[in-house]
């Protein structure tokens, strides 16, 4: 497997669909949201792809790009708890709920096993 480009990243294909759905998914959320939590939970999304697309542009320095995939975990957290505010408020039904944090608890595994194993896997993946 050779990884030439981010998108060929497993993460990012999964943060950028899963902050997709969470776009979807808040233009039901009511006006009054429109400018707190819509806009935390958007950001903090898109925030996750954003963070490994920029990271991987800088991947020749190992320590930059694990320090962006550690923001990327991080925002990834910070969603799930505005997804806990979605539910707990009545905007995302408990279903939706429970899909997009498993997605978001798979994207955290998956970005936490890239940090401990990145330099690793990209000796292997240049021989």
């Amino acid at each position: 497997m050779t990884i030439k480009k981010c998108s060929d990243l497993d993460v990012y294909n999964l943060s950028f669909d899963v902050a997709m759905e969470i776009f979807k998914e808040t233009k039901h959320f009511p006006k009054e949201e429109l400018y707190s939590l819509v806009d935390q939970i958007r950001r903090s999304s898109r925030s996750v792809p954003a963070n490994i697309r920029e990271g991987f542009a800088k991947r020749k320095y190992v320590d930059v790009f694990i320090r962006h995939l550690n923001d990327a975990l991080g925002s990834s957290e910070e969603t799930m708890t505005w997804l806990d505010f979605s539910q707990q408020c009545g905007y995302l039904a408990k279903d939706k709920h429970l899909v997009l944090s498993k997605q978001y608890e798979k994207i955290g595994a998956m970005l936490y096993k890239l940090m401990q194993n990145w330099e690793k896997f990209q000796k292997e993946v240049t021989r």
